[in-house]
């Protein structure tokens, strides 16, 4: 593989991953809403989703996928559905704990449970399975003797790793900034009330993607 094509595909992943989306804002909600350690682990599990759409992806799904359009809405919907179950549960939670001083609005989730929202809130996301039917086909070279299954790997790694990352950064940022705001249990209550808003706008923006 070119160095200069994997170089512009580093580039350009990093601006898509940058910009605002699904995958930013889920990573915030959850980091505001919990802390640093739960939004780290959203992070890890959304790139064991991405993780899992790069083996798809070499495995043929790409091509799949073209072959039924219909696919694609069916998870976006499936995927906003999913996180709106989650902003509505976090939503709940604040009368929980409105009731119950020592309920924490704010406290961790087991890692494990987190892992597997995230791994299946990135696994719906049609955002990155856009990303390996649109952008990866554009920097794969069919004359360079590198079979294309492993040349979509390398790409879908690379992806990988910009991600934790990036969103790691943004999920430390964001829990910092968490800490600060969450002085009192009245001021941790709104703050998971704006995290499960978040996690809404996740959801309206997982239907907007096309």
């Amino acid at each position: 593989m070119e160095l200069g094509s994997l170089l512009l595909f580093l580039g350009m992943d990093v601006l898509l991953i940058f910009t605002p989306g699904p995958d930013m804002l889920y990573v915030m909600a959850r980091s505001l809403g919990q802390g640093r350690r739960t939004g780290l682990t959203a992070v890890a599990g959304i790139c064991c989703g991405y993780a899992v759409h790069t083996v798809l992806a070499a495995a043929g799904l790409a091509a799949a996928l073209r072959a039924v359009p219909a696919a694609l809405p069916a998870m976006r919907y499936a995927g906003a559905a999913y996180l709106v179950f989650l902003a509505v549960r976090t939503l709940m939670s604040l009368r929980t704990s409105a009731g119950h001083p020592g309920v924490g609005p704010t406290s961790e989730q087991p890692t494990g449970v987190v892992l597997r929202q995230s791994m299946l809130t990135s696994l719906l996301n049609p955002k990155g399975l856009l990303l390996y039917l649109s952008l990866m086909p554009q920097f794969i070279s069919p004359g360079t003797g590198v079979p294309l299954a492993i040349q979509l790997t390398v790409l879908g790694l690379l992806h990988v790793v910009n991600c934790a990352a990036l969103y790691g950064l943004i999920a430390v940022a964001t829990a910092r900034a968490s800490r600060a705001l969450t002085g009192t249990p009245k001021a941790a209550r709104r703050i998971s009330a704006v995290s499960g808003t978040l996690l809404l706008v996740v959801a309206a923006a997982t239907l907007s993607t096309h």
